[in-house]
């Protein structure tokens, strides 16, 4: 049972609740006395039992006088941009900020009215919905994000749109060797390495992890140096050793610590095999 005291009502009240209710306080019928009359009811209410606190409020400016209908005005404006959307007036700004913008991603061009801002991972995901691309941190750190331009790694998230214009984008979903691979001979090398060697757990960075793999072998292909090849002393085409695959591959984080089968799927795909 409850501890609390209970408070008795006045008779007059017990009797017949609506009673001490200011006649204006939803009881009216009149429109115009619903629509137009000041909120004198809150007044009234504090009156019933504390008319104190009342003349401290009026003493203080925070009585307002808030009409019924400016309540169901507001309300209602509350109600209609929750059920609709953005407003007409804020979407209007917002194409009048878009310019048109076209992009060559993975082999396609597509034509697009961005806001100058928009960063090459939300365009990729909200407006062309090649969601294979992950938004992890949204600071570049991660990797989640990466995506090659012109062959060349990048942080997706934190490259704009516009920045990109005129190059070849390549994303997880344009290194397959098919546009709609059904078997594992319709991936490309590393994505076949990564599936065989079970080089992810939760799969969320997986596409990023993938797709830095394969530049890190093209890299390591051309003659690139990494600053193990500095420490190693292998300055001529190195060899891409696990610390090679390590360093290459620093720049995208695994949470769930898949590192171990990350590294061997990339020293299998850059041998050529998958198992």
């Amino acid at each position: 049972m409850s501890s609390y005291p209970k408070k008795s009502l006045p008779n007059e009240l017990a009797a017949d609740p609506t009673a001490a209710l200011p006649e204006n306080l939803g009881l009216a019928s009149s429109a115009s006395q619903i629509g137009d009359a000041p909120c004198e009811s809150v007044r009234a209410c504090f009156d019933v039992e504390q008319p104190e606190e009342v003349e401290e409020l009026e003493r203080h400016g925070l009585l307002t006088e808030l009409t019924r209908r400016r309540f169901i005005q507001a309300t209602s404006a509350v109600a209609a941009s929750l059920a609709f959307g953005i407003p007409a007036t804020v979407e209007a700004q917002e194409s009048a900020n878009t310019s048109s913008i076209t992009l060559r991603v993975n082999g396609r061009l597509q034509t697009l009215a961005l806001d100058p801002r928009t960063s090459l991972l939300d365009a990729l995901r909200e407006h062309m919905d090649l969601t294979g691309t992950k938004k992890g941190c949204d600071h570049g750190q991660c990797g989640a994000c990466t995506v090659l331009i012109d062959g060349r790694r990048v942080n997706s998230c934190l490259t704009l749109a516009f920045a990109a214009e005129g190059a070849e984008i390549t994303t997880i979903e344009g290194l397959a060797r098919t546009s709609d691979p059904k078997t594992i001979e319709d991936l490309s090398p590393v994505q076949a390495a990564f599936l065989t060697h079970d080089g992810y757990q939760c799969g969320y960075c997986t596409p990023g992890q993938i797709v830095s793999a394969s530049a890190a072998i093209a890299e390591q292909k051309k003659g690139d140096l990494s600053i193990v090849s500095w420490q190693s002393g292998q300055q001529d085409r190195p060899e891409l050793t696990d610390d090679e695959i390590r360093e290459r591959m620093s720049g995208n984080i695994c949470r769930c610590g898949a590192y171990p089968n990350i590294v061997s799927a990339v020293r299998a795909a850059a041998k050529g095999a998958t198992a």
